[in-house]
């Protein structure tokens, strides 16, 4: 337990297991942010920890910072110490390749994120701005203190945002594709569909038309519905997605039984059926307060012609329109997600390096980067899908 230089009455301390945090303080703390997403509940966390998804082993160590003052927890956030950049989705490889061509070593560094989560929402859980900004300079503090080489706040709210740019952090953005339900929500799929421009309806139903005449149909399973077998089937599909590319998941089997037994009212899955057998389904994370959904993982045991467009946009889109949803996130990446009505918006990272030097050269090349960025978004806005852009 130490004193912050910067403020005597405050406390930090930092955990290395969940556990050593009180659950219902870190979710009351996070409840009280901009963008609480589920990913930043304490179930989420401890999940991903004891299953050994994002674990040491992993190159995932744990740091639960917390301030206290008077007792009474003021700030916290989760970090982690990583010795790679797997499961970030905001890259920083060509920095690390940087530091090693100059003799520097980049890993370990320090990140605040959700692991294999990029889904923007509030990292720094902070009572007022003040202490936001506490969080960063502990972050600093622990990198000069544990000789790491940088730090790193990743898919971070507006609040967060603008504590780092007071801190003196580098600001990056990146685009990822949402939708957004217009005022007063779709009457149905097929009313949000005239809202296209017709090459696209045209795409659409081509596409849905082939699942249909595949022998496809679709089940919706939410909360409790999904049981064990179906979160087994689930798995298979999801390790069958990962083996298409030549890699691993990041996920065990175990984290999903976690979600089950302790965040079942946060996914929906829809699972595609043909004559009378399962043959691939989706899943979505959903925040029922906020009326917020996030498309997460697909796979399927068979090929069927657009079945990924189905599963992962079609049926997501009607089941938020029909339950009254006000944004599907799409993930990172994924130009083609504008065809599905899906338009892009800015994620915002920040970024501290210890080297004078490369901070400095990193810093010109953000510059560089955001303006690009920038007009790039302007570029994808002037092709909207809608025939009138969709109120925001």
């Amino acid at each position: 337990m130490t004193a912050d230089p910067a403020s005597q009455d405050l406390v930090i301390r930092i955990h290395d297991h969940p556990g050593q945090v009180e659950a219902g303080l870190w979710n009351a703390l996070l409840e009280a942010q901009a963008v609480p997403t589920p990913f930043m509940r304490h179930e989420y966390l401890l999940a991903l920890h004891e299953s050994g998804s994002a674990a040491p082993d992993a190159g995932w160590a744990l740091q639960l910072l917390c301030l206290h003052r008077a007792g009474v927890l003021q700030a916290a956030c989760p970090l982690y110490v990583k010795s790679h950049s797997y499961g970030e989705y905001v890259f920083d490889w060509a920095w690390a390749d940087a530091y090693q061509r100059h003799g520097l070593r980049y890993y370990p560094k320090l990140l605040c994120a959700v692991p294999f989560t990029p889904v923007p929402g509030s990292r720094l859980l902070a009572r007022d701005g003040a202490s936001r900004r506490q969080l960063l300079r502990a972050m600093r503090q622990f990198c000069e203190g544990g000789k790491l080489s940088s730090a790193h706040l990743l898919f971070m709210d507006d609040d967060d945002r603008q504590a780092a740019q007071a801190e003196g952090w580098m600001l990056r953005q990146t685009v990822q594709f949402h939708w957004l339900n217009r005022p007063g929500g779709y009457g149905g799929f097929d009313d949000f569909l005239a809202g296209l421009q017709r090459d696209k309806r045209k795409k659409i139903a081509q596409e849905r038309r082939r699942v249909a005449e595949a022998g496809i149909s679709f089940e919706v399973r939410a909360g409790t519905q999904i049981d064990s077998e179906l979160w087994d089937f689930f798995y298979r599909c999801y390790t069958l997605t990962y083996a298409l590319h030549h890699s691993t998941p990041y996920l065990s089997r175990d984290f999903f039984a976690r979600m089950q037994q302790h965040m079942a009212r946060h996914w929906v899955m829809f699972v595609a059926h043909r004559e009378g057998q399962r043959v691939g389904c989706s899943l979505l994370a959903v925040d029922p307060e906020r009326r917020h959904a996030y498309g997460r993982y697909w796979g399927a045991i068979e090929y069927v012609p657009c079945l990924h467009f189905e599963a992962c946009y079609y049926q997501p889109l009607a089941w938020c329109i029909a339950n009254a949803y006000q944004r599907f996130e799409g993930g990172a990446q994924g130009e083609h997600k504008m065809a599905r009505g899906l338009l892009p918006v800015l994620t915002h990272s920040a970024h501290w390096l210890d080297h004078p030097g490369f901070a400095d050269a990193v810093a010109r090349h953000l510059e560089r980067e955001g303006a690009g960025v920038e007009a790039y978004v302007d570029e994808l806005r002037e092709r909207n899908p809608f025939r009138a852009a969709p109120a925001a």
